[in-house]
């Protein structure tokens, strides 16, 4: 089970950046696009809405656990894609939703 405590606690070993590892592609918009950009207050706001939902609301509160508790940014990723570490790591666009402050 993913937790937001799990988030705090990359915070407390003053990592930099925190993987949730997944089988979902992140978080999706209304429309289907996966939203690669944001914040604890664009979250709130999503979540309000319905946009994020069901199993994403704890992968969320993790990532924002994360970022309140010091981690620069959390990164929700889609395990299925092959090399998806490496490709959020190295490159531009990443491949995941990155959550930060």
């Amino acid at each position: 089970m993913v937790t937001r405590q799990g988030g705090e606690a990359g915070g407390a070993l003053g990592a930099a950046r925190l993987f949730l590892l997944t089988d979902v592609a992140g978080v999706l918009g209304k429309d289907g696009v996966l939203l690669t950009d944001l914040t604890p207050s664009a979250i709130a706001g999503l979540v309000d809405d319905g946009t994020i939902s069901g199993g994403m609301i704890p992968k969320i509160e993790t990532c924002v656990g994360a970022v309140q508790g010091g981690v620069d940014a959390a990164v929700i990723l889609d395990g299925r894609i092959p090399h998806a570490m490496l490709l959020e790591i190295f490159t531009r666009a990443g491949v995941g939703t990155l959550v930060h402050a």
